[in-house]
């Protein structure tokens, strides 16, 4: 398989990590969001929307939308499994994540950021107030869904990483780079911490990956 990526991109992170769970072996391929790649017309033959990630099989089908991918994974491979056996735990865990990818994450997207500052001319201090505002208002949403539900268990749903666990882990990657406190969502941070203390997940970590930025770039971490 080959993945198209970015190191910042967090629906790239999001199959980055269920492709570790699954154990599948992935060429990634570097698009820079930063320099607009996914624009080049050969990115744009491999997904017209030009947004990240796609997944390439190995047959040469490509898979689009993250979590389009995340279920592609579930029901086409072996391994970890990414959703919970029974119909009322999926639907709860595909909430959680709707809820992340969905509602909050369109909202902060490098393209929603450009244009919030090419074209309405909004200042540095209101697109950081911007993106804070997103991204607090769903960690104290996804709090309020996890905290004393029977079902929260060491992760999301229970105690092993699901779909949920996948998109929290690059919302709140997202929320600390804004300089956000998890004290409020105390439930939210410790389910993070178990996530990221798996090597899914940490090898996973945008900062991690090969492209990131050489100053920034670390070896994962995992507790």
């Amino acid at each position: 398989m080959k993945l198209y990526s970015f190191w910042r991109s967090l629906a790239s992170f999001r199959v980055r990590i269920a492709l570790n769970l699954k154990g599948i072996a992935y060429e990634q391929v570097a698009v820079d969001v930063d320099r607009q790649q996914q624009r080049d017309e050969t990115y744009a033959a491999l997904n017209p929307q030009m947004a990240l990630p796609a997944l390439v099989l190995d047959d040469g089908t490509v898979l689009t939308q993250s979590l389009a991918i995340l279920d592609y994974l579930d029901e086409a491979c072996t391994g970890a499994a990414l959703l919970p056996g029974d119909a009322k735990g999926r639907a709860r865990v595909r909430a959680l994540a709707a809820m992340i990818a969905c509602d909050a994450h369109p909202l902060t997207t490098p393209r929603v950021q450009r244009y919030l500052t090419e074209v309405l001319h909004v200042d540095a201090p209101a697109r950081t107030a911007w993106l804070r505002h997103w991204a607090t208002e769903m960690l104290v949403a996804v709090e309020a869904q996890l905290a004393g539900h029977a079902a929260t268990g060491r992760f999301c749903h229970g105690d092993a990483p699901t779909t949920a666990d996948i998109c929290l882990a690059g919302h709140v990657v997202f929320a600390l780079n804004q300089g956000i406190d998890l004290a409020a969502t105390p439930t939210v941070q410790r389910v993070f911490e178990a996530g990221m203390a798996l090597p899914a997940f940490a090898a996973a970590h945008p900062l991690a990956q090969p492209d990131a930025p050489q100053a920034l770039r670390r070896k994962p971490v995992v507790t």
